[in-house]
């Protein structure tokens, strides 16, 4: 399909030229004399471009530009002026036109034009399509009565650019509900940084924050841009906030509520305009009780509250989670979509889901995999959510009490237990070591050596 292009000019010969050339390179031509026609025509023929000449009698192509773009944003414009209206041109940009061309007419600046423009369009439809492919992506599945709140919730809030606090327990999708903030925002458009604060080293963190510029400490030998700065315009995601050393509170609340800040090592103030979300698996009002979190910072954070609900107050979704994990893993591994039978899903739903969501997406990731058949059945359930086949007691006892060796048995224990508390603290590190009492580096090597 040929891209349409409307010319409107109140010169016959311009029309002609025009029309007659631009038919040769393959475009669908539309002709208008006036604005009163080209608004006519384009309720008609909605092109994907129009040329509009600026003096016109009757309705002149400023007004017509106007009206153009409150009525079809998308529509394409590139103004024709004559000599002695570069100012009323540049002006007419700033109305909306993309470009325009001077009199008398380069025919090659005219087709330069209309394909800078037409690839302009054509990208503002791919990001709109992607933006809406992300969204989706990132929806919150199911129709559970607090998923139905939350999502109320979200879109009241989203379009606004008030700080928002999202809690709830580990798994339970905080770090989704903030992407879907952004996508529905005014800042959409603009960067979403995540900062997870638990992960970051105390002694590390400003850096990380703040950036840093060069020999600001040992090993700074390069400037470096933190995330408040990555993250202007846009907005930024710190997750477990309520991980954060006291002195670390302070600052950030600073720059908050200031919205400037110094690169570490550097005298030159930053400013920043970006929104913050920020989400715990904590209990803030009892942790400001333990003295560990600023009041003033929570208040600061928590004008908009938004609680994500835990897997065991909405397994009437639990159905909808799974097939869309099921359509997941399919395309990722690129094998059939398996279905799953009633009774399986019914025996998963008696489960309390302590690990919720990621808890869910991992068993189903496992048995996407795992099931050799097209329907998963109760069969293929493993403990501890099938109770026919034992507990964790049992099934632990069967397998550490079968080894011969205390060595073997004390190793294996070992790299079980580490596994175990990484995925209870996401994967982090730090804060794995931190709760099993040892050091960083020493579960670092650990891990090395369980490849």
């Amino acid at each position: 399909m040929f891209p349409t292009i409307l010319v409107v000019d109140d010169e016959k010969s311009i029309l002609l030229s025009l029309g007659g050339l631009l038919s040769d390179e393959g475009f669908e031509i539309i002709t208008a004399s006036n604005g009163y026609e080209a608004l006519k025509a384009i309720d008609a023929e909605e092109p994907d471009l129009v040329l509009l000449d600026i003096w016109m009698p009757g309705i002149d192509g400023i007004e017509t530009l106007k009206e153009i773009k409150k009525n079809y944003p998308h529509i394409q414009v590139v103004m024709i002026t004559g000599h002695g209206t570069i100012e009323t041109a540049v002006s007419a940009t700033k109305l909306g036109a993309f470009d325009f061309i001077e009199k008398p007419i380069s025919f090659d600046k005219v087709i330069v034009a209309i394909n800078n423009a037409l690839n302009f369009r054509r990208l503002e439809e791919e990001n709109k399509y992607l933006r809406t492919k992300t969204i989706e992506k990132h929806s919150i599945n199911g129709n559970s009565q607090p998923i139905v709140l939350l999502r109320e919730q979200i879109a009241v809030a989203a379009p606004t650019d008030a700080s928002i606090l999202i809690s709830g327990e580990n798994g339970t999708g905080k770090e989704l509900v903030s992407r879907t903030i952004h996508q529905l925002s005014n800042r959409s458009e603009q960067p979403l940084v995540e900062v997870n604060c638990a992960a970051i080293p105390d002694e590390m963190i400003e850096s990380e924050l703040f950036g840093h510029e060069k020999g600001a400490f040992a090993g700074a030998t390069t400037k470096s841009r933190g995330k408040f700065e990555l993250a202007n315009n846009g907005t930024i995601f710190m997750d477990e906030i309520g991980d954060m050393s006291l002195k670390t509170q302070s600052k950030i609340l600073r720059v908050l509520e200031e919205q400037k800040f110094q690169r570490v090592g550097g005298s030159r103030t930053l400013n920043v305009n970006l929104r913050v979300i920020a989400a715990t698996n904590k209990a803030l009002e009892d942790e400001i009780e333990k003295g560990t979190f600023r009041k003033d910072l929570y208040f600061r954070l928590n004008v908009i509250p938004i609680q994500v609900p835990p897997l065991r107050n909405r397994l009437e979704d639990l159905q909808i989670l799974v097939h869309t994990f099921l359509e997941k893993y399919a395309t990722q591994y690129q094998s059939q979509t398996k279905n799953i039978a009633q009774e399986a899903l019914a025996l998963l739903a008696r489960y309390s889901w302590p690990g919720n969501i990621r808890e869910l997406k991992n068993l189903v990731e496992r048995l996407a995999i795992m099931v050799p058949n097209d329907t998963i059945d109760v069969d293929d359930i493993p403990a501890p959510y099938n109770p026919a086949l034992g507990t964790t007691t049992e099934t632990l006892d069967s397998k550490y009490f079968s080894i011969q060796k205390l060595k073997t048995a004390k190793k294996t224990f070992e790299e079980e237990f580490i596994r175990r508390k990484l995925a209870e603290n996401n994967n982090n590190v730090t804060k794995t070591a931190e709760n099993i009492g040892v050091e960083r580096t020493h579960l670092h090597k650990k891990l090395k050596n369980m490849g």
